[in-house]
């Protein structure tokens, strides 16, 4: 393993223990220095082209986005708009290496996934509920894409992708129950493990 990848993972690692049991600031500090790291690893990568820049494009958006999350809680819809461009880009760089099959189980059970996360925690969102349900919708459609382009190529790439947008819906599931359901001791943790690892497979597929 290179050493950016080691650099990035290392990073990675300290924010997610920090989002466990270690101090707040830990967090703030490795949380951007880990994007910033898997920004310098994307721009890197052997070949860039138009999915690749939009895959820069989307963890740049990521960043602003956990930027907005550390102002006050009236400056969180603008968080949640750069976390949902963040995904459309995602979603444009999948579309663009995607060729055309239809795998039906997979939407199937991503409308069923964000059906039960929705009816668990529609009452608690208030004046934000459009907000958070087109976010959800264009995770579903971001992960939906690298199932379809995995499903019909079944290359290393395309797994990696599919990985990555996965746990990046898991971490929101459980960013998004915590948040407004359910508050446990380890959700922060799993949320930033998934966090880190979707995106760090996302840029990994740069270079397979």
């Amino acid at each position: 393993m290179s050493w950016p990848f080691l650099a990035v993972f290392f990073s990675g690692w300290l924010f997610v223990d920090a989002s466990y049991r270690g101090p707040r600031w830990q967090r703030w500090v490795f949380k951007p220095v880990t994007l910033l790291l898997l920004l310098l690893l994307a721009w890197q990568a052997p070949t860039l082209n138009v999915y690749s820049y939009l895959i820069l494009l989307g963890l740049a958006a990521t960043l602003v986005a956990d930027g907005l999350l550390l102002l006050p809680e009236e400056r969180f819809m603008y968080a949640i708009g750069a976390f949902f461009l963040s995904h459309l880009l995602y979603t444009l760089s999948f579309a663009s290496q995607m060729t055309i099959t239809f795998f039906w189980p997979l939407p199937l059970a991503l409308l069923i996934i964000g059906a039960i996360l929705l009816a668990v925690i529609w009452t608690r969102l208030a004046e934000l509920c459009w907000a958070v349900t087109t976010y959800i919708a264009m995770t579903l459609l971001m992960v939906w894409l690298a199932g379809e382009q995995y499903f019909a190529r079944s290359t290393d790439m395309a797994f990696s992708l599919f990985c990555g947008a996965a746990l990046l819906l898991l971490g929101n599931i459980f960013w998004l129950t915590s948040r407004y359901r359910f508050t446990f001791r380890a959700s922060d943790a799993l949320v930033a493990a998934c966090y880190f690892g979707g995106h760090f497979l996302i840029v990994r597929s740069l270079y397979l």
